[in-house]
Parts: structure tokens; C-alpha cells; sequence
């Protein structure tokens, strides 16, 4: 498996970007959180997407460039129409408006509408912890996906949830998490390796599970399970946390429900993906600055304490894996299958820009 080194994965998307008319600007911030999940080792949120923004650009579903437009700017929210943009850039918008605003306000809100998929929700969360704020951020997705608990069908999507809090002299708490079993892009990352998926990650037709993650991942529509799995592993509370997210992103943004008019059911010319971010200070509630890092650090020491299983495996803390991940791939570079390989050079080549893994 080639290894590819950042400066140039983040290149390879900038020359895409442009060749597709997105403004400058927008091209260096959507390629530097596009990269920024390929360096923590989310794969699934990084260049792999890159072709399927390419195929939705071509049909019509991303507008590039689109208006990003604020419609209310008030003392503790904003909210943003994204134009049908990709979503990276609003997403930033929203996320930096409600830090700045919270140092004032103790609390503050971003809510972004008609926008498109925007890379890893936890990217956006961990804004804040440069300045000592907790960071939350959610998002509505773009496909009917995941089949409720007791349904034949899917009706919403992967619709994650991350939350980042700073701690002082251990590492922060960082948790980006989908509320299905597994993200979708999990299941595309098993079809370009060509590995069978364990059991619990999707559905057939049927209802019995399905293995084969090229099938899972052509499926249409898609058949994936809530976090849990099964009714008796607790489907019901991912299922629950999926439709939380639904409401703070979709419902109060007035944008689209699994990509469906929440009136009418049937999807439109545009996905109108919907997003909420939230930025809270601290220091409003402890008084003390510092005080609340320090009682993360006490919390975070006794989870490291926690007796494991395997004295080689210890218990981690959100946020961990992904930081070795990135370790590893800024000094060794990003690993990329020869499937998605093929994939960003179709793009590249379609797009009329060279193709720069070799």
C-alpha cells in the first residue's frame, strides 16, 4: 500500500479544488481540513471522499462556487446558508463565529443550512480547544442509510456527534463518532482493501446481515445499523442519538432529513445538509481559569488508571488514537489503497489537472 505524503495529498486537492472554479481561499481551507482527517486517521473523511464530491459536482448536488451567505448574526448565534457549497468552508465559519462569540457570551451556537457533506465533524469540534473552549459539532448527512430498530428500510444517516475538551497536561478529549455502527465510509474503505465486513455493520434486504462490503456499500439504497447493532445490543439509543442529531442540524436549520424534504418526503435537486456547532467557555462556569483543565486532567488520569485487560493494550482516551495516527502519517505519510489510488487519478484526470502520486 503506497504511502503519500501530506504536502502532496493536500496539493493534489487544491489543484482539484481550483481546476472545479472553487475561489482561492475557500480551495487552502477546504484542503487543509479535507488532509487534516487523513492525517488522524480518518480515512473515510479525507481524500477519500474527494470522488464522490466529484460525481455530485458533476450532477448537479455541489454547487462550486456556491454564495455562502450569514442570514442572522446576533450576540451568542449565527446562522449560515451555505449556497450549496461544499461544506467545509461554512462549517469553518459557523464553528469560528461561535468560538469568538461564546468569550463574550459564555455560550454560543453556529447553525449552517442548505450545505453539503463537510469532512470529520471532530476537525470542526477541536477548533476550540486553541482557545480553551469546548467544542461540539454535529451534522445531518446525505443519504437515506440506516434502517431504524424495527424497520425494513433506512430513513436517516450516519448523522455524527464530536465533542472536544481541553485538558492542560495530558492530551485533550476529542470523541468523533457517527451514530450508525459504523460510518459509510468505513464500509467503502473495506471495499477498496477487497475485506469482507464483520457481521453488524449492515443489512441485506432481508434483514440478515450482510458481509460483502462491495454489495453493502452499492447497495441501493443503503442498509446499515444504528449504533448497537441489534435491538438486543441497544440499537434503540443509537437510533435515538441519530434523530437528536436530525433535530439540532435538520429540523432547526429547516434543511433536509437524510436528504429528503422533510414535507414531502422526496429528495430534491440538492442535498441541504444542515450542521450545529457549539462553543462553551469554562471559565464562565468555573470562574477560575485553568480550574476546569485541571479537573480534566484528574479525570483523564484516572481512566489511564483503570486496570486493563492487557498490560500492552491500556485504556485510551478519545482523541488519543487519532493524535498517534498523526505522528505516524506526518512523518511517513497518508497509506491510500491502489483502489482509491485509481480513484483520485479518474478525478484528476477528468478535471483536467495532473495527477501527482506518481
Amino acid at each position: 500500500m503506497p504511502q503519500i505524503a501530506v504536502h502532496t495529498i493536500k496539493a493534489q486537492i487544491a489543484s482539484v479544488l481550483t481546476a472545479w472554479g472553487m475561489p482561492a481561499d475557500h480551495v487552502a481551507t477546504t484542503a487543509d481540513l479535507m488532509v487534516e482527517a487523513d492525517i488522524r486517521g480518518i480515512d473515510s473523511h479525507g481524500i477519500g471522499m474527494l470522488p464522490q464530491y466529484h460525481d455530485r459536482r458533476k450532477d448537479g448536488r455541489i454547487i462550486v462556487p456556491g454564495e455562502i451567505r450569514v442570514l442572522k448574526d446576533l450576540p451568542a448565534m449565527t446562522f449560515i446558508d451555505a449556497g450549496h457549497a461544499l461544506g467545509h468552508v461554512p462549517a469553518k465559519m459557523a464553528m469560528q463565529s461561535a468560538i469568538a462569540k461564546c468569550k463574550d457570551m459564555g455560550v454560543a451556537v453556529g447553525v449552517v443550512k442548505d450545505s453539503n457533506h463537510f469532512g470529520a465533524a471532530g476537525v470542526y469540534s477541536t477548533m476550540a480547544l486553541d482557545e480553551g473552549l469546548i467544542g461540539i459539532c454535529m451534522t445531518g448527512t446525505s443519504q437515506r442509510s440506516i434502517v431504524p430498530p424495527r424497520a425494513r428500510e433506512p430513513m436517516y444517516s450516519t448523522n455524527p456527534i464530536a465533542m472536544a475538551a481541553p485538558a492542560k497536561r495530558n492530551p485533550d478529549f476529542s470523541l468523533d463518532m457517527a451514530t450508525s455502527t459504523v460510518a459509510v465510509g468505513k464500509l467503502n474503505i473495506y471495499r477498496r482493501a477487497g475485506k469482507e465486513m464483520p457481521v453488524g455493520w449492515a443489512l441485506k434486504e432481508d434483514g440478515t446481515p450482510e458481509t460483502n462490503a462491495e454489495a453493502a456499500f452499492y447497495s441501493t439504497p443503503k442498509r446499515m445499523t444504528p449504533l448497537g447493532g441489534t435491538q438486543d445490543g441497544g440499537s434503540h439509543k443509537g437510533y435515538g442519538l441519530a434523530i437528536m442529531v436530525d433535530i439540532l442540524c435538520s429540523v432547526l436549520s429547516g434543511s433536509f432529513f437524510g436528504g429528503h424534504n422533510l414535507k414531502t418526503g422526496k429528495p430534491g435537486d440538492f442535498i441541504n445538509v444542515g450542521s450545529f456547532f457549539l462553543a462553551i467557555d469554562p471559565v464562565f462556569f468555573r470562574g477560575e481559569p485553568g480550574a476546569f483543565e485541571a479537573d480534566m486532567d484528574a479525570l483523564i488520569d484516572q481512566l489511564h488508571g483503570t486496570a486493563p485487560l492487557d498490560p500492552a493494550q491500556p485504556v485510551l482516551v478519545p482523541g488519543e488514537p487519532e493524535e498517534a495516527a498523526r505522528a505516524v502519517r506526518m512523518a511517513e505519510g497518508v497509506p491510500m489503497t491502489d483502489t482509491l489510488f485509481g480513484e483520485v487519478k479518474r478525478v484528476a484526470g477528468e478535471s483536467g489537472v495532473p495527477f501527482l502520486f506518481g
